[in-house]
């Protein structure tokens, strides 16, 4: 499988491409709006792999470039940066490409950080509007801690939630997450689930904020 990361430059974005370079054999493409920042990214994961005992071809492009060339598109943007490069790459996405959103939108006060859910109610459903209609969206990863998740040397045992609307791309999503040692993906259903999915992710944040020694903290469901 060919999975290009945009804006895997990023904290979830090199969480993802590394861990996805060590415990699985797919096909890593660095996406960035700055063609030269994701090439040498790219570099930068590919010699940390390599220390490792991993030898893999990491290749970085401008974002568009990389989604032309993926059977997966994972969206590691800012959730006000969802929309944006939706609309960047859009001609270059179609029915045999899956989108892929872990994208939350949140702001901060003096209590901690709160979910700012969009109008459209959720972030993936502004992803779901701005995306061509035969291109399915699946949402996954918004619970993860990307500093644990970067950290190779750390033994991973996390479950991530899973939702979309086409079953076969939801199932796809589900085995590239399953191929992450230590990540149970769990499958919450459709679309109309995200609000409370991508809700989770600040709730973790004033957990991890507030309780010494929870700095890169996940969820695992029992």
């Amino acid at each position: 499988m060919r999975i290009a990361i945009l804006g895997g430059t990023g904290d979830i974005g090199q969480g993802l491409v590394l861990r996805w370079g060590f415990d699985t054999s797919h096909e890593l493409l660095v996406g960035s709006r700055d063609p030269e920042k994701a090439r040498t990214k790219a570099e930068e994961y590919e010699t940390e792999l390599d220390s490792r005992g991993v030898e893999t071809s990491i290749k970085g492009f401008e974002n568009a470039m990389a989604a032309d060339r993926a059977d997966v598109v994972v969206l590691a943007v800012p959730a006000y940066h969802v929309v944006g490069t939706i609309e960047a790459i859009e001609d270059r996405l179609d029915s045999e490409t899956i989108l892929v959103t872990p994208a939350v939108g949140m702001k901060r006060d003096e209590d901690g950080f709160h979910y700012n859910r969009p109008g459209a109610g959720s972030v993936a459903a502004l992803a779901d509007e701005a995306k061509p209609d035969d291109v399915p969206l699946v949402g996954a990863f918004h619970n993860l801690p990307a500093g644990g998740l970067a950290d190779l040397d750390e033994e991973l045992e996390w479950d991530t939630l899973v939702f979309g609307d086409d079953e076969d791309a939801k199932s796809i999503v589900v085995d590239l997450t399953a191929g992450i040692e230590g990540i149970r993906p769990l499958d919450v259903g459709g679309l109309a689930n995200a609000p409370e999915v991508e809700a989770v992710t600040p709730l973790l944040i004033n957990v991890a904020m507030q309780n010494k020694g929870l700095h890169d903290l996940g969820v695992k469901f029992q």
